[in-house]
């Protein structure tokens, strides 16, 4: 279950989508994830999954690659689709004794689920096509109009890159110290939430000490390159538009823009 989690890795290719800007990939996500949120009925997901599906599909990440970061978290998908087809009210379908099944919950609770599911995949096609490197240029260059009122933009690109970044790092390692707890006798499946709860602080401990390890290591790492941060710093490889770019701006954002008008109509 740990490894199936996919948000931080990078999927590497020379395809359409992995050569676009990553400032034109973050905007055109960042559109996606607004767009989704304006939906409010069935029709405008048919359009939404074939965008997802052509992106997939250009971008020659495997489809099972992707869908296998959903499993993580199919327990909060699973939450929200009972949350929502329990507590809304409307017409009674099935009745369960104190809870009953509404029409309008089973709508909402599907429309709901759906809603996470393009959500996980969405972002997830962001870090599977670009680098930690081109990412972490990406949103400097997006924040760099609000070094004006004092923003740090290239500390905060930095920061969130390097959190990208070592989650798989940080995975790979509690699958290590699960495998070797168990081989202890350490039982993580069986037993009640709290039971379960318990048994993970021996996995915890070690996780927090080797992660504050890498901090340092990385830190110490930049400090002998001599890295001061992003005042008069030089890149080999500066980011420049093209024109594929602006078409596959242009085109998503009209492409949003159809769904969310959708809603109003």
């Amino acid at each position: 279950m740990i490894k199936d989690i996919t948000i931080g890795q990078y999927f590497p290719g020379n395809t359409l989508i992995h050569r676009l800007d990553p400032r034109i990939k973050i905007i055109v996500s960042l559109a996606f994830i607004i767009t989704l949120f304006f939906i409010n009925n069935f029709i405008p997901y048919l359009f939404v999954l074939g965008f997802i599906l052509l992106v997939i599909r250009t971008s020659e990440v495997p489809l099972k690659f992707i869908l296998k970061g959903i499993r993580p978290l199919m327990f909060i998908i699973a939450l929200t689709f009972v949350i929502n087809m329990f507590f809304t009210g409307g017409e009674i379908l099935v009745a369960l004794g104190p809870l009953s099944i509404t029409k309008e919950g089973l709508y909402q609770a599907t429309f709901m689920a759906l809603r996470l599911i393009f959500l996980v995949i969405g972002t997830s096609i962001l870090t599977l096509t670009t680098s930690p490197i081109l990412l972490t240029d990406g949103i400097e260059k997006l924040l760099n109009p609000f070094k004006k009122i004092g923003m740090p933009a290239h500390e905060l690109a930095m920061m969130m890159t390097i959190a990208l970044r070592f989650i798989p790092t940080l995975i790979e390692e509690t699958d290590k110290i699960m495998k070797a707890q168990m081989a202890r006798g350490a039982d993580f499946e069986s037993g009640n939430i709290i039971s379960r709860a318990k048994s993970l602080v021996p996995l915890l401990v070690p996780l927090f000490i080797n992660a504050f390890r890498r901090a340092d290591e990385l830190a110490i790492a930049m400090e002998a390159r001599c890295y001061r941060g992003g005042d008069n710093r030089t890149r080999l490889n500066e980011l420049k538009l093209k024109r594929i770019d602006l078409f596959a701006l242009s085109g998503s954002m009209v492409f949003f823009a159809i769904i969310i008008g959708v809603r109003f109509i």
